[in-house]
């Protein structure tokens, strides 16, 4: 239980260093992102698989390229329901979802979770 509970503080900490570095996106507040970030671990968990699923042949077809617009659908769909955060458009979401994801990686290996 603990760990998700770092994840989810250590994903709103550089959600929030994800809308200084890419313009278009933006987050009110703290309260914002960690909801936001709450709303994501939820959307990887549940949606994201799906959805990585039903599109296997066009990441195939795309050498996993695909797997860019999922995150950036995932991220788009994380501020439509998270109210604070505002994305102006999908290529502010692709970048955002590359940040988020090298961020999140580099993050999370230095603090030793997988």
């Amino acid at each position: 239980m603990m760990i998700y509970i770092i994840q989810i503080v250590v994903t709103s900490l550089i959600l929030l260093l994800m809308a200084k570095i890419v313009k278009g996106v933006e987050i009110d507040s703290w309260g914002s992102a960690l909801f936001a970030a709450f709303i994501l671990g939820l959307i990887n968990a549940f949606v994201k698989p799906v959805m990585v699923f039903l599109t296997i042949p066009l990441t195939i077809i795309t050498f996993g390229l695909f797997l860019l617009v999922i995150n950036a659908l995932v991220l788009q769909l994380v501020a439509t329901l998270s109210p604070g955060v505002r994305i102006s458009g999908f290529g502010q979401a692709v970048l955002g979802s590359i940040v988020l994801t090298v961020l999140n990686m580099l993050v999370m290996m230095m603090i030793g979770i997988s």
